[in-house]
């Protein structure tokens, strides 16, 4: 395979091109030609002699086969072109997207528009869903069994969530605590249990 590109120039530009490709041309006739391009790799610059013309790389909407033939009869395949460089006059305006709307022949004008299918407008819950049912179904498991398994499992993280915002924080004593509260209540004097004992039964005569 060879390595081939379209390059398309203005009607004046062809033909002088036309000329130095021809056998009549002379080695004193020759103008040079060269071809630049910036970083971006998408606009540059054809030059033909000492005048200048911008150049774009663009994409073609679809890919292009070159062929060649030896003796008139046979073609061979040489190259897949899928781009083209576009010289344009020095006013004429600079392309807005890479994409090249049309082909190269008149049955593939406004070729992206008319040939191309449409992108399909897609539901996002409807892909999310797909892909859940494609990773069950790479997991061994069934499309039902696995959305059973998930309601089930967000499900109980639900009741889980609920269950911990309803249950109120009560305060739970630590064993020291209650250790040292019995402790101080063992440790009251004979005299002071007994002046205990009394008031409690002043208390229910008094009622």
């Amino acid at each position: 395979m060879e390595e081939q590109f379209i390059l398309r120039v203005p009607p004046s530009v062809s033909e002088r091109i036309d000329r130095l490709l021809s056998e009549e041309a002379s080695t004193s006739d020759e103008i040079p030609l060269d071809l630049c391009f910036s970083e971006d790799g998408r606009s540059g610059t054809f030059m033909i002699g000492n005048e200048e013309f911008p150049a774009s790389l663009l994409d073609l909407p679809a890919v292009v086969e070159s062929f060649k033939t030896y003796d008139d009869s046979a073609l061979v395949k040489t190259a897949d072109i899928g781009q083209m460089i576009m010289v344009r006059e020095p006013g004429d305006p600079t392309p807005n997207t890479v994409e090249y709307r049309h082909g190269l022949t008149p049955p593939m004008k406004d070729a992206r528009k008319r040939r191309f299918r449409r992108e399909p407008d897609l539901n996002p819950e409807l892909v999310q869903r797909v892909e859940r049912d494609l990773l069950n179904i790479l997991s061994g498991r069934t499309i039902e069994n696995g959305n059973e398994q998930q309601e089930e499992t967000v499900a109980n993280e639900n009741a889980n969530k609920n269950v911990s915002s309803s249950s109120p924080a009560t305060p739970v004593e630590k064993p020291e605590e209650a250790a040292e509260t019995r402790t101080n209540n063992n440790n009251n004097t004979p005299a002071e249990a007994e002046q205990e004992r009394s008031e409690s039964e002043d208390s229910d005569d008094s009622m």
